[in-house]
Parts: structure tokens; C-alpha cells; sequence
């Protein structure tokens, strides 16, 4: 009887998806030999974390990059309890906009609520009729699809396009996002945040989660799969791919530019031969490193996703934040209440009363957003993470949270509107870190070449790609990306939770046009 031989994967890059991916192989350590290369000193990806001064702000740490998501996220808290870091749930609190004609929030009834009430309550028979007609309207911009339906233009300026950019990390491209995305957000059962509310549009202190120590656990994950045969090479890049055929993949590798002397570069290059590619960087990333082997195909679904490139500066400056932002409740933001429930929301948020769980009173927002008055459609976000992130709240002096200072985080989106931003309004003496980010654009494109083209490249040419970009920016779609690389490459998805392997399945489908219950049934049979 003749042994099997292993199949010798490369995976090129060490985020959510390349982790998730190498960690599903690694269960069957007696078929593939795996192998990942990362071009930065740890894992993670965007999943990253920061030391800070425990003394000034509370804690010693924060995430600088992902900070929470859904409760939804199946997958990714499945990873997160394997290695003992434990996510925890947190009411969410959002303030948009500035000054009485320009705020709203989730938190008590305001003006701009009751003045758009009733686009709010079109909004929602608007969504059912995405749904009925998707893909057909699905496929359409935000933009037009709420001048067709005679939507104000300040409901959308000053409600929908910063509720979209805010959740789903569209940034300024929100208004070119398409409709498909805005349903699922609200309505899909896999993917929404939390439900559409008909009188406030967003739903009074909706359940969120705030993540773990993101970069102590990604090195738990990065050890123990190292532990398990997983080789994870560091501060490595790809310099070339020359062959991708079914006499397998040959990648050139090097140390990462910012780790390497040119004048050795070639002699540090290392050629080698895998059976299996699986990429999981962004598209764009993709499509260079492919290079000249990229198939027509590949050049076309890849090259329908569109990156931009914001900047984040987590601060201190607390002048700047209640200048731009409403950091706290004024009486003269809020609207008159229509019922008991915003009585209680407005005693609530005065500090007076306890939450309807029992969450910690006072009007304490975590996510915010500015529109810019010269171009109302693009926007800033900003977190104030000492009110997001658990272990701000979880310090030992919270009883006392006047002491410390908050860190907050700025994001000034895509630098070709930087004439627009207000960076240099924050004080440089309290800039703790300044760090750029290459983001996905969820523009209606997206959904017609990349989204549905996806499962025409995955699998071809030895080559499987992974990454949240292949649908939505959450890193729990990253995950579950991959993960189904892995399942094509014949690995088991491990079943835990009837929700996660629905979502699986539904991805698998999308993505790589495989069912999951009919493949199962083929390998049984092969086997």
C-alpha cells in the first residue's frame, strides 16, 4: 500500500484569513506540510495591539487596528476561546454629527430623528424592496438609490452614509457602496449588526463585543500552530512567483524590505516549490505578486477591488474630540420623548438610571463621526476607546474614570481628500501613535465583479484566495475565507455551532460555488 504524500502549501500572509487557513490544515498534519510567510515582525494583520502607559490611561494595552464586532462573529470567538482570551460583550453607544441640527444617536431621541422621521420610516420598506429585487437593485449605489426613492438629501448626508462607514469600514466611498450590502447590514440574518429600528433607525444600545488582547492572542495561535508542524516565517515577502501549473507553484522569497540590505538581497532570495498557493492579502497585494503568471480572469475579479489609504492617530487630546464631537449629553440635543422608553433612554443617558439590561448608566459614546460642511459625504471617525475597549472599564481605578485620561483614535480617510482633514488640529504632545492603513472600498464594482467572480479564480491555476475583501470588511469574514480555503484543499471544517457552518456553507457557495453538504457526500464517497 503505497503512502500518501503530503501536499506542501504556501500561504502568503498571516492575518485572520492566513491563520485560520494554516490552523484548519494543521488538523491533518498527515496531509499537507504548511508553510506561511508574513512581511511583518508578528501576526494579525490589521488584528493589532499597542503598549500604552498604564500610569496616564489605566491599562498597559489596547488594539490599535480591529477593536470589536458582532456577536455574531461565530468564528472568531470559537478561535478566541481555544487560547483562553475570552471577547465581552458591551451595549453600543454612537454620537454622529455636531450640535442640535446636525447630532443623532442611539442613545435618546434627538432632533434630527424626529425631523427625519419619516425617511426613516421609508428607509425600512425601501430595505424589504431591496431584498425582493436583489440582485437587480441590490446592484445599485447608495447614492442613487436614495435620490430614486426622493430620500432628503440630509438623511442621507447626515444618517445613512455615516452609519455605513462607520460599521462596515466603507470611509469615503460609502456613497458608491451598493445596495446589497446596505439589506444584508440591517436584514441578513449572517452578517447584520443589529436590527433595523423603524422610529430611530439604529436600535437603542444594540449588543456588541469588544475584543481580546489581539496581539497576545495571535501570538498563542502563532505558537501553538508552530507546536503542531506549521512553519510561520516572519518579516518574509514574496520577490516573485514564476510558475503556477500542475507541476505545482514556484515563489521566490526574501526578507522584507524593511528587514533587508538591498546589496543582499539576491543572496538572501530563496526559490522554492509548493503543490498549493493560498493568498491571504488584499487584491490588490494579490494581483502584484502574481505578476506575470495572473490569468485573465484573475486580473479582472481581482481587479475590481478598489483600496484606499487612511491614516489613524490614537491621542489623548480631549479639546480636539469635544470640539468636533458631542461628548456628552447636553439637554439641548435631545428631543422631547414621545413615550416612556425614551424617557427612560433620556434618564438613562443623564447618568440617572441604570440601562434596560442593567448596563452602567450615562451617556458614554464609543463611536464617532464628523461630516465635513465643504463636502458632506465625506466624513472622519473616531472611537473614544476608554469608553469601548473592556480593559479601560475593567481597571482598577474605574471607579474614578475622571483620573484618567481617555485614548482616543482619529481616522482621516483616504489622502487624496487630506486638504479636507483637521489632523493638525490635534495636539503632537499627546499623539501616542500615528499609523496608515490600505482599506477596502465596498463599492457597488465590488459586487458585480468581485464578489461573484470569486469562485471563478478560487482553486484554478493551484491558487485559492482568501481575505475579508472577498465579500465584507469584518474579521470574521476573514476567518471563515480562510477556512474554506483550507476545505477546498480537502481539509474538514469542524462543526460547532449551527449558526457558524450555515454562515460556512453560504460563503462556500458564494465564493468558491461549492455546496457544502454535496462535497461532503463526494469525499465520503471517494474515501
Amino acid at each position: 500500500m503505497s503512502v500518501q504524500k503530503k501536499r506542501k502549501v504556501m500561504i502568503v500572509g498571516g492575518g485572520a484569513a492566513g491563520m485560520s487557513c494554516a490552523a484548519t490544515l494543521a488538523q491533518h498534519p498527515e496531509n499537507f506540510e504548511v508553510t506561511i510567510i508574513e512581511r511583518n515582525d508578528v501576526t494579525g494583520g490589521q488584528a493589532t495591539s499597542i503598549s500604552i502607559d498604564k500610569e496616564r490611561y489605566g491599562t498597559d494595552w489596547m488594539n490599535d487596528g480591529v477593536q470589536g464586532g458582532s456577536p455574531i462573529f461565530k468564528h472568531t470567538f470559537n478561535f478566541f476561546k481555544k487560547y483562553g482570551h475570552e471577547p465581552q460583550e458591551v451595549k453600543l453607544q454612537v454620537a454622529f454629527g455636531k450640535g442640535p441640527d446636525g447630532f443623532w444617536t442611539n442613545c435618546f431621541p434627538s432632533n434630527l430623528i424626529n425631523q427625519y422621521s419619516g425617511d426613516i420610516r421609508k428607509f425600512g420598506k425601501v430595505l424589504k424592496l431591496i431584498k425582493w429585487t436583489m440582485p437587480l437593485l441590490g446592484l445599485v449605489p447608495i447614492r442613487i438609490m436614495l435620490r430614486m426613492f426622493f430620500f432628503s438629501k440630509d438623511f442621507g448626508d447626515k444618517m445613512v452614509y455615516p452609519l455605513i462607514a462607520l460599521f462596515l469600514g466603507t470611509g469615503n466611498q460609502t456613497a458608491n457602496v451598493s445596495c446589497a450590502i446596505l439589506e444584508r447590514l440591517f436584514d441578513d440574518p449572517n452578517m447584520k449588526l443589529w436590527d433595523y429600528d423603524a422610529e430611530t433607525l439604529l436600535p437603542n444600545l444594540p449588543t456588541m463585543v469588544t475584543f481580546p488582547n489581539l496581539h497576545n492572542f495571535y501570538e498563542d495561535w502563532r505558537k501553538d500552530l508552530q507546536s503542531k508542524g506549521v512553519e510561520i516565517r516572519l518579516k518574509t515577502e514574496v520577490a516573485e512567483i514564476t510558475q503556477r501549473n500542475d507541476q505545482g507553484v514556484v515563489i521566490q522569497t526574501r526578507p522584507s524590505s524593511e528587514d533587508r540590505d538591498d546589496d543582499t538581497t539576491t543572496s538572501k532570495s530563496k526559490t522554492e516549490t509548493f503543490d498549493e498557493l493560498v493568498m491571504c492579502v488584499l487584491a490588490d497585494d494579490a494581483l502584484k505578486l502574481l505578476g506575470k503568471t495572473a490569468s485573465r480572469k484573475e486580473k479582472f475579479v481581482l481587479g475590481g477591488a478598489s483600496f484606499y489609504d487612511d491614516i489613524t492617530i490614537t491621542h489623548s487630546d480631549s479639546n480636539y474630540f469635544k470640539k468636533h464631537y458631542e461628548t456628552e449629553f447636553d439637554p439641548k440635543l435631545c428631543a422631547d420623548p414621545k413615550s416612556k422608553a425614551q424617557e427612560d433612554q433620556i434618564a438613562f443617558a443623564k447618568g440617572e438610571q441604570k440601562g434596560p439590561d442593567g448596563e452602567e448608566k450615562g451617556f458614554r459614546p464609543m463611536y464617532y463621526t464628523k461630516s465635513y460642511k465643504q463636502d458632506p459625504k465625506k466624513i472622519e471617525m473616531s472611537f473614544d476607546c476608554s469608553n469601548y475597549q473592556h480593559q479601560f472599564r475593567d481597571s482598577s481605578d474605574s471607579e474614578n474614570p475622571g483620573e484618567k485620561a481617555h485614548v482616543y483614535q482619529s481616522i482621516f480617510l483616504d489622502k487624496r481628500n487630506d486638504k479636507l482633514w483637521t489632523i493638525g488640529e490635534i495636539d503632537e504632545t499627546k499623539i501616542i501613535e500615528r499609523k496608515w492603513w490600505h482599506q477596502l472600498g465596498h463599492r457597488w464594482q465590488h459586487y458585480v465583479r468581485v464578489v461573484p467572480g470569486m469562485m471563478f479564480i478560487n482553486g484554478k491555476n493551484n491558487t485559492l484566495f482568501a481575505g475579508s475583501w472577498t465579500l465584507v470588511n469584518m474579521h470574521e469574514l476573514a476567518c471563515v475565507s480562510g477556512i474554506a480555503a483550507a476545505y477546498r484543499l480537502g481539509a474538514k471544517y469542524t462543526k460547532f455551532d449551527d449558526f457558524a457552518e450555515d454562515f460556512f456553507s453560504k460563503y462556500l457557495l458564494l465564493s468558491h460555488g461549492v455546496r457544502f453538504g454535496a462535497e461532503e457526500k463526494r469525499r465520503k464517497k471517494q474515501h
